[in-house]
C-alpha cells in the first residue's frame, strides 16, 4: 500500500534482508560493497522513490553542502558571469549555492553574512560594497571556523583568502595604448578610496605616464561613487580641466557609459574612453570605449569556488602551525573595441 511517508534505508534494509550500513554504502558506490549488491539496492531505492535524508546527511559530515554568495548587484553582467563560475563549480562538487546582493551597501552587507551564518554555510564568496570600511563581521567568521574567500572586490587586509584581476598591469596597458595613440592629457575617472581596486588604478596609470617619460598630474585623476549622478560630477571636473583630457579611462564599463553619454550630451564626444569589465554591449553602441580592460569574472568565480570548498573539506588545523592564505591574480588582458 503506497503511503505519503517517504522511505528511509531502514526500509530498503528489510526488504533486501542487510544491514543499513550496507544499504548506505552502497548508495554512496562504497568500494567494500559488491557490484551486484549495489544494483539490488539502487533498483529498489529508485522503485520506493527513496530521497536521501539531507538533514541526517549534514548532521553525518557535519556540514550543510551550502555555500553563500554576497556580491553587490546580480544585474552587473560582471557578477552574472562570475556566478557562472561558481555555480558550475559547485554542482560538480555536490554544492548548492546561496545568493546574495548588498546592493552596495555596508550596513546590508554586515546583515547579510550574519543571515549567512544563521543558515548554517559552510563557506561564504564575497565581493565587497564599495562603501565597505570596516571588517569586523568576516573576522566574526573566522571565529567560527567559516571560510571566507574574497574575489573581484577585495578587502584591503592581510590573512585573507582571494581571487582577483590584475588591475594595475591592466590600467598600464589601457595608459599605454592611449599614450600611443598620440594622447598626452588623459583622464582617469576612479572608484572611491575604500576600494583596493581603485589604488590598483592609479597605480598602473602612474606607472604608465613614468614609464613614458611624462609628468603625472593627480588632479587628472577624480574619483567618485560609481552612480550617475557621481560620474557627471567627475565628467564636469574632467571637462572643465585646464589641460583638457583628450582621453579617459573610467572605473568600468558602466562608468564609462554614464559618462559617454554625459559627454554627447554637450557635444564632446572627441574624447577617446577606455573602461573596464569588456561588456559586451559596448560592441553594439555608436559611441563606445575605445577599449576596456577584460577581468575574467567566470574565471575568477570559479577559481574561488574551488579554493573555498577546498577549504571547507580541508583537515582542522589543530597543530598551531600558521594559516596558509590562497592569494589568486587573473591576469587582465585589454581588450580593443571591434568597432575601432
Amino acid at each position: 500500500m503506497m503511503t505519503d511517508k517517504p522511505t528511509t534505508i531502514k526500509e530498503i534494509a528489510k526488504i533486501l534482508k542487510v544491514s543499513v550500513s550496507t544499504v548506505s554504502r552502497a548508495l554512496n558506490d562504497h568500494s567494500s560493497i559488491g557490484l551486484t549488491t549495489k544494483m539490488r539496492v539502487k533498483k529498489l531505492a529508485e522503485e520506493l522513490n527513496y530521497e536521501p535524508n539531507q538533514k541526517a546527511i549534514q548532521f553525518l559530515h557535519g556540514k550543510s553542502f551550502v555555500v553563500g554568495v554576497i556580491l553587490p548587484e546580480l544585474s552587473e553582467s560582471f557578477f552574472s558571469a562570475a556566478i557562472s563560475g561558481i555555480e558550475d563549480v559547485a554542482y560538480k562538487r555536490n554544492y548548492t549555492v546561496l545568493l546574495a546582493q548588498s546592493h552596495d551597501n555596508a550596513e546590508r552587507e554586515k546583515l547579510l553574512v550574519e543571515k549567512m551564518k544563521t543558515q548554517r554555510v559552510d563557506g561564504l564568496l564575497v565581493s565587497i560594497s564599495k562603501t565597505t570600511s570596516t571588517y569586523e563581521h568576516f573576522d566574526n567568521c573566522r571565529k567560527l571556523n567559516i571560510p571566507v574567500v574574497f574575489f573581484d572586490r577585495i578587502p584591503p587586509l592581510k590573512d585573507i583568502h582571494y581571487v582577483a584581476s590584475n588591475l594595475e598591469t591592466g590600467t598600464f596597458e589601457a595608459v599605454n595604448f592611449l599614450l600611443k595613440k598620440g594622447h598626452r592629457s588623459i583622464g582617469m575617472i576612479n572608484g572611491p578610496n575604500t576600494l583596493i581596486a581603485s589604488h590598483e588604478r592609479k597605480e598602473g596609470y602612474i606607472r604608465a605616464m613614468t614609464a613614458n617619460r611624462l609628468k603625472y598630474d593627480p588632479s587628472l585623476i577624480v574619483g567618485c561613487d560609481l552612480s550617475e549622478e557621481g560620474t557627471i560630477n567627475a565628467m564636469d571636473i574632467m571637462l572643465g580641466h585646464r589641460r583638457k583630457p583628450t582621453a579617459i579611462v573610467t572605473f568600468n564599463d558602466y562608468v564609462a557609459l554614464f559618462a559617454m553619454h554625459y559627454a554627447k550630451s554637450v557635444n564632446r564626444q572627441e574624447i577617446d574612453f577606455v573602461s573596464y569589465a569588456n561588456l559586451p554591449i559596448i560592441n553594439y553602441m555608436d559611441y563606445s570605449p575605445i577599449a576596456s580592460v577584460e577581468q575574467f569574472p567566470y574565471k575568477q568565480g570559479k577559481k574561488a569556488a574551488d579554493i573555498l570548498i577546498d577549504l571547507i573539506n580541508k583537515p582542522k588545523n589543530d597543530s598551531g602551525t600558521e594559516q596558509a592564505y590562497f592569494n589568486i591574480v587573473v591576469e587582465s588582458e585589454l581588450i580593443l573595441s571591434k568597432q575601432r
